[in-house]
């Protein structure tokens, strides 16, 4: 299964490579075909396998935690957990709790490397807040160095499950999830995780 966002740049290859094919230039050639299955790779899309248990939240990412930290956002205590993804990683990301979008709203910024933890900041990024039964998560889609778009396709006053798809960064780039008090961490800095599988934190009251 391929990301739709992934279309434009498999068929653009795919275009290139048919009109080389006719008007040959070997090196080219190679180059576009070896993009093209770059592209179907990079904007994979595959199943995952929803942990059944009540009272967690899952990663919204595939990647590697760079942060975990307790902090304040927008007046409320959270833990905030830091997600970078890299090229070689999944990039369809999905939701950490099942609730209902409140808002999506966009921040232009830079492009610096989104593992800088400056990058959260500074960077062009989605804000999506979640309602949920345990109070408001927020999510955000940070751009990266490479990335030069965050896409959310869910909309506001939509209710999604956990580990349902809500969105994709094109090319390396950076999940953030504020978890409200009331969760215990399960992940710590340099752990590998996976969107919708990987259980990074449970409600204990």
């Amino acid at each position: 299964m391929i990301a739709k966002e992934g279309f434009p740049f498999v068929f653009g290859a795919l275009a290139v490579f048919l009109i080389l094919i006719i008007f040959p230039v070997k090196l080219l050639i190679l180059l576009s075909l070896v993009f093209g299955v770059f592209c179907l790779w990079f904007f994979r899309d595959p199943e995952r396998s929803i942990p059944p248990f009540k009272d967690i939240m899952v990663s919204p990412a595939d990647g590697r935690v760079v942060e975990v930290f307790e902090t304040e956002y927008e007046g409320r205590e959270i833990t905030k957990i830091s997600i970078f993804m890299n090229v070689f990683n999944v990039h369809v990301n999905r939701m950490p709790i099942g609730g209902t979008l409140k808002a999506v709203t966009h921040k232009a910024g830079k492009f610096l490397a989104a593992d800088k933890p400056e990058a959260s900041y500074e960077n062009e990024q989605n804000i999506i807040d979640i309602s949920t039964e345990y109070g408001d998560v927020t999510v955000k889609q940070v751009a990266g160095l490479l990335a030069r778009r965050t896409v959310c396709n869910a909309k506001v006053d939509e209710t999604l499950p956990i580990g349902e798809r809500f969105g994709l960064i094109k090319f390396s780039s950076r999940v953030e999830v504020f978890v409200p008090k009331g969760f215990d961490i399960s992940i710590k800095n340099g752990d590998i995780v996976k969107a919708g599988e990987t259980v990074i934190a449970k409600h204990i009251g």
